[in-house]
């Protein structure tokens, strides 16, 4: 009898994640060309305060925790994903084209405040049909071309911007204010090839929708599985780090405060993507094979000599403190969701992913808003002295987690994950 062939070392991956890659790049090509404007556009052109900004940012970053926690979870209630992604991709089409209108910043807030609405509904069930669709032993490299797909979207997103800026900004009579809410409006169009592209994803194979109970229907559907100490212990420990990572809004206004014109500020911030594009995949391949947290916890490293750097430098270190940033972002973004991913329940991982969220964006708020307070009241390099010493405090808590995390996640998932993988 012939025998089977053996397994590929490296299956190519399902469908569905070639698919969530490129809806995620359109929608980057859409938000990164509004982000690095935000800042410009909020104390620039309306006159708003730093402070005014990490109300922005903060508030926008709570949005999306506490709804991406919901989103998560119910989910996992109705075992479908797919309506949550497309709704939460045809938002901020909407939250755009609000911002763009804007004239005072409360308008931004709004317009921002919609936009992540979008965003917090579709990600937890997004990345969790991601780990669904992709197998434990390719979680990582599915992850990490994800996150590549969405920064490299980010990079053509910013360089459009930067081109759009320059093209309108030639004509000495036109108000520069103007120039960038064209760009605005531009960017709110883009955003629906995105919201296109979510009708060509499909849920997982063999996933059922939960039908209601019955009235005559007695019996109780068995209790959830329990997320565990591990998972708890993981999301509080990614939670102290986010207490210091602020805002990226931060990095762009410390490269304009440093003398960077606008057009090289966005370009610098499409450094920062570039780097991150590159190496992501890289990235989330090299977990796969040498564990999660000794990947993530170099890009905390980077982190806290990055925020050092802003801290201390001038103009001319501005751009290779934006490619170390990339470096750093690589290697913790979709390894980290990847980590989480392994380490939840299959019926629970829309939950899990969802908490995660929840956790990072409620100390993000918190790190944005100290952010604007101690750069108005104790100088510009007062907010990265803070992030790095965050990043440091984070960084000691790293050995007493990791020690049972080392593993490569292939070899370290769990039964449940295995013996719940969705047929592909």
């Amino acid at each position: 009898m012939t025998s089977a062939a053996p397994p590929a070392a490296n299956p190519p991956l399902p469908r569905e994640v070639i698919v969530l890659g490129w809806v995620s790049f359109f929608a980057d090509v859409s938000s990164e060309m509004v982000y690095p404007l935000l800042p410009l556009f909020v104390v620039g052109a309306l006159g708003g305060s730093t402070v005014a900004l990490g109300w922005v940012e903060g508030v926008a970053t709570a949005v999306v925790a506490v709804l991406t926690a919901w989103a998560g979870w119910r989910s996992d209630r109705v075992r479908r994903r797919v309506p949550y992604v497309r709704a939460g991709y045809g938002l901020p089409v909407i939250g755009k084209a609000v911002l763009a209108s804007a004239t005072v910043w409360p308008m931004v807030l709004i317009g921002r405040t919609i936009d992540r609405v979008g965003k917090g509904l579709r990600s937890s069930p997004r990345d969790a049909l991601l780990a669904e669709h992709a197998g434990p032993a390719q979680r990582g490299r599915a992850f990490g071309l994800h996150r590549a797909m969405d920064s490299a979207g980010a990079m053509v997103g910013v360089l459009l911007a930067v081109a759009l800026t320059w093209w309108f900004g030639r004509d000495p009579d036109r108000d520069p204010t103007d120039s960038l809410r064209i760009v605005l409006f531009i960017a709110a169009g883009l955003g629906v090839i995105s919201f296109a592209l979510t009708w060509l994803v499909r849920e997982p194979a063999g996933a059922e929708a939960r039908e209601p109970m019955s009235a005559n229907r007695t019996e109780r559907p068995a209790p959830p599985p329990a997320l565990g100490r591990r998972y708890l212990v993981t999301i509080a420990l990614f939670g102290v780090f986010a207490l210091a990572n602020s805002s990226d809004t931060f990095l762009v206004l410390r490269a304009g405060e440093r003398g960077l014109p606008v057009w090289q500020a966005m370009l610098a911030y499409a450094l920062f993507n570039l780097v991150y594009t590159v190496a992501s995949y890289p990235a989330g391949a090299l977990s796969d094979r040498w564990g999660r947290w000794r990947v993530i916890a170099t890009g905390w490293v980077i982190y806290a000599a990055v925020y050092v750097g802003f801290a201390l430098t001038g103009r001319a270190g501005i751009w290779p403190l934006f490619a170390a940033y990339g470096l750093y972002a690589a290697l913790t973004d979709g390894v980290g969701k990847a980590l989480i991913a392994d380490l939840a329940p299959k019926t629970r991982r829309g939950t899990a992913l969802g908490l995660f969220y929840l956790v990072q964006g409620g100390a993000t708020m918190v790190a944005s808003l100290v952010a604007g307070l101690l750069w108005k009241h104790h100088g510009p390099g007062a907010p990265f002295w803070f992030g790095a010493g965050g990043a440091v405090v984070a960084l000691l808590g790293v050995p007493l987690i990791a020690r049972f995390d080392l593993r490569p996640a292939a070899t370290g998932a769990t039964a449940r994950d295995q013996a719940g993988a969705p047929p592909r």
